[in-house]
């Protein structure tokens, strides 16, 4: 078969062309024979990924695949969680190298027109297929949406690929809750993350920050909105249009993600497994987006609306910091498109 039908068909059957999924076989496969399982390596992964690709329920894939139901539990399980532990750090890495801070702002300057953005940071509620009536604080897993859910956090670039992703909180959570529990907060807020690339701006220290809406909070290293409706100044209605085109990068990403892993869109595994079955899914989308493979059409989430966090005690010299910046990049970016 021509690799263009071949790779057509493996992307309708699998979610990904045949290249990507024998690097997906060839990564997992030590670890899937060291577990003896009594199939080969490539047919647990393509079960697995069918499953993803398409929400499958375990009794269409038994079928399909004349194997026990409980059998495809166990093999989803752990595909999933190999992709999640063994493969993530390869394929989901925070920009720290000098080459790559360098890529990444460059790229988010072209988009924006803002120096040194590195990332953008948003949260989405994934839709759990059931909740078990006896679990505990079920009600928490309630999302503004009304559905029962788990909230994703993510940090893209701008190339759409993921370099940080944390599954850690029930849906009825707000952004900025999930965000400080997160071990991303921990080390930017310790100074344990240092990106070496700071530029001069109107005379600030301007060091790469990520970006992201007015559900989080305003941070030296997370600049948001100055409002949610454009009644600022001119310098900071401009510098919201800017971030905001920072930010397309990140809601992008997530509706690829749930566009490409359909499973996302009804989470039909155990809530235990449903952490590991997300962050698979987020390394599957990198690697897709570092192959290039075609876009799906996107999954569209729908609009938000939210009050700014509060200030906590220990970020307020980080917040004073980070609100003198925004003006400062504001009023240059202002300045810069004004004689233009």
């Amino acid at each position: 078969m021509e690799a263009p039908l071949r790779d057509a068909q493996w992307r309708s059957l699998y979610g990904l062309s045949y290249p990507v999924f024998t690097t997906v076989v060839e990564k997992l496969k030590p670890y899937i024979t060291q577990s003896q399982l009594s199939l080969p390596s490539d047919y647990a992964v393509a079960m697995v990924l069918s499953r993803l690709a398409h929400g499958l329920t375990l009794k269409t894939l038994a079928s399909r695949y004349a194997l026990e139901p409980y059998l495809i539990s166990k093999i989803t399980n752990m595909v999933t969680r190999l992709l999640a532990t063994k493969l993530y750090p390869e394929f989901i890495k925070i920009p720290v190298s000098r080459r790559r801070l360098v890529e990444t702002t460059q790229g988010f300057q072209e988009l924006t027109s803002l120096p040194n953005m590195c990332g953008a940071i948003d949260t989405t509620p994934v839709k759990l297929h059931k909740i078990s009536p006896d679990t505990i604080n079920g009600s928490m897993y309630s999302c503004k949406y009304g559905f029962p859910s788990v909230l994703l956090q993510v940090v893209a670039d701008h190339k759409k690929i993921f370099w940080d992703v944390c599954v850690k909180a029930p849906g009825g959570y707000d952004d900025a809750t999930h965000f400080r529990d997160s071990l991303l907060y921990n080390r930017l807020i310790s100074g344990d993350i240092i990106w070496d690339k700071a530029v001069s701006v109107r005379g600030q220290h301007v060091r790469p920050y990520i970006v992201g809406d007015w559900c989080f909070p305003l941070l030296s290293f997370l600049l948001t909105p100055f409002s949610y409706n454009r009644t600022g100044s001119p310098p900071q209605n401009a510098f919201d249009e800017a971030l905001m085109k920072g930010r397309k990068a990140v809601e992008e990403a997530i509706g690829l993600l749930k566009g490409r892993w359909k499973i996302l869109q009804d989470l039909n595994v155990g809530l235990n497994h449903a952490p590991q079955t997300i962050v698979a899914c987020c390394v599957l989308h990198n690697l897709c987006q570092i192959a290039r493979e075609p876009e799906p059409e996107l999954w569209k989430e729908p609009e938000e609306n939210g009050q700014p966090p509060r200030v906590l005690e220990n970020e307020k010299s980080c917040y004073y910091y980070g609100e003198s910046l925004r003006q400062v990049l504001a009023d240059d970016l202002y300045q810069r498109l004004s004689s233009r």
